[in-house]
């Protein structure tokens, strides 16, 4: 199968394209910049829609995954419209490209995340779920997933990956939480009751895989482990893990003071989101457990 995959060199696509590649699939990657132009990378540029032509061709599915950071920096009114546009107007883009291919590609799988939901307490969601209300990223993820609009209007199956909490050790939450754990200085944020939604990237490439090649899955699909844990149980897992004490909580105060606005929707709120779509589809989670998971990620097995 053909694949275009945007985003491929993040936390995710890294991962995923020798993953696709292994499996015998042709992919095809989309880069903005014309100097990564090769046998297996394509230009495009999302803001004029210019994209080549040839990698279009034949193409039989697309993995969208762009987006700048939202967790790298404070949320300042620029960097809030630069994390909004770069995943609005890349969809919006590539939904349009693939909807002018004869034949059309049979799929395009779409990230977006479990923020769509809003702070919600210990409510259980899943994607039967209304969104949020007042939320940034809750805002974001509607207008993201809104923008595939022209992809299922050409019969097209949209799936919206809505990523958890990604754990890898080579990038993203875990890793920037590693060196204070290691020295014995991680712990609980805030109250650490809020709930988090937490994903081994294994499990994350499986599962975007796994909704590559089901034909029943279309809309919203909660890419999580099915065991969401609390920011405390969190915390004292991976110091479990390492082998360290989790004796210095974060105030709430402190990582407002530290992350500003982000830190009330990143840090201090949280979803109990669960997978109820992949469990139905027959998904086998590698790591359904935290601590597993932990241990995997981190060569801690023992």
């Amino acid at each position: 199968m053909k694949i275009l995959v945007s985003g491929s060199s993040g936390l995710v696509g890294s991962r995923l394209v020798p993953a696709l590649a292994q499996l015998g699939h042709n992919v095809v990657r989309l880069v903005r910049d014309k100097a990564q132009v090769s046998a297996d990378a394509a230009y495009w540029d999302p803001q004029s829609g210019e994209i080549d032509a040839a990698a279009l061709a034949g193409c039989e599915a697309a993995i969208n995954l762009g987006g700048v950071s939202i967790a790298d920096g404070r949320w300042t009114a620029e960097r809030k419209r630069a994390i909004h546009d770069s995943r609005v107007d890349a969809t919006t883009s590539l939904a349009k490209a693939l909807s002018s291919v004869e034949p059309t590609p049979s799929v395009l799988i779409s990230a977006s995340a479990v923020g769509y939901y809003g702070t919600r307490g210990d409510e259980v969601l899943d994607e039967s779920s209304d969104t949020g209300s007042g939320d940034f990223l809750s805002g974001v993820c509607r207008d993201w997933e809104a923008a595939t609009a022209a992809a299922s209007a050409a019969g097209i199956r949209v799936v919206h990956t809505r990523f958890g909490v990604i754990l890898s050790a080579r990038g993203g939450a875990l890793a920037k939480m590693l060196t204070p754990f290691k020295l014995g200085l991680g712990g609980p944020i805030g109250s650490g009751r809020q709930y988090m939604s937490w994903i081994a990237i294994d499990d994350v490439v499986g599962a975007i895989v796994h909704c590559l090649t089901d034909d029943e899955l279309s809309g919203p699909v909660n890419v999580v482990a099915p065991e969401p844990v609390t920011n405390y149980t969190y915390a004292k897992t991976l110091g479990h893990v390492l082998s360290r004490p989790t004796v210095f909580p974060m105030p709430a105060f402190a990582a407002r003071l530290a992350f500003g606005e982000m830190a009330d929707e990143l840090l201090l709120a949280g979803q109990r989101v669960v997978p109820t779509r992949l469990l139905k589809s027959d998904y086998q989670f590698r790591y359904p457990q935290l601590q597993e998971a932990l241990r995997h990620l981190l060569n801690k097995e023992k």
